[in-house]
C-alpha cells in the first residue's frame, strides 16, 4: 500500500521557520515527481514547489521564492521543506504528492499529482 505522511507542522511567528518532511512508504521518491502544495482555508490547493521526475531545478511559486527550499534525500526517502521567513499568509494545510514518472515541463507544478499525504498544518501568527 502506498502512504505519504508529512510531518514538521506547526504554530511559530511571523518570521519564523519550519521544516516539513514527508516519508514514503511503498514508493520510491526517485521514481517519481514530487512537490508540496497547501491549502488555506476557503482557498483552492495551490502548488508550492515541485520537482520533475528527471530531478531538474525544482519550482517555486512566486509567493514562497527565496523562502522556502524543496529538497529531497534519496537515502532516506524523504522530502523536505525548508521554510524560512514565515508570513501569515503562509498558513494553510501543507501536503506533500508524487506522481509515478512524470515529466514537469520548467515552470510547471500541477496539482493533479496521483499521490498525496493527508497534510500538516501550518499556522503563521502575526
Amino acid at each position: 500500500q502506498v502512504q505519504l505522511a508529512e510531518s514538521g507542522g506547526g504554530s511559530v511567528q511571523a518570521g519564523g521557520s519550519l521544516t516539513l518532511s514527508c516519508t514514503a512508504s511503498g514508493l520510491t521518491f526517485d521514481d517519481y515527481a514530487v512537490g508540496w502544495f497547501r491549502q488555506a482555508p476557503g482557498k483552492e490547493r495551490e502548488a508550492v514547489s515541485c520537482i520533475s521526475w528527471t530531478g531538474d531545478t525544482p519550482y517555486y511559486a512566486d509567493s514562497v521564492k527565496g523562502r522556502f527550499t524543496f529538497s529531497r534525500d534519496s537515502a532516506k526517502n524523504t522530502l523536505y521543506l525548508q521554510m524560512n521567513s514565515l508570513k501569515p499568509e503562509d498558513t494553510a494545510i501543507y501536503y506533500c504528492a508524487a506522481d509515478y514518472q512524470t515529466f514537469l515541463p520548467p515552470g510547471t507544478c500541477p496539482t493533479d499529482f496521483g499521490t498525496w499525504g493527508q497534510g500538516t498544518q501550518v499556522t503563521v501568527s502575526a
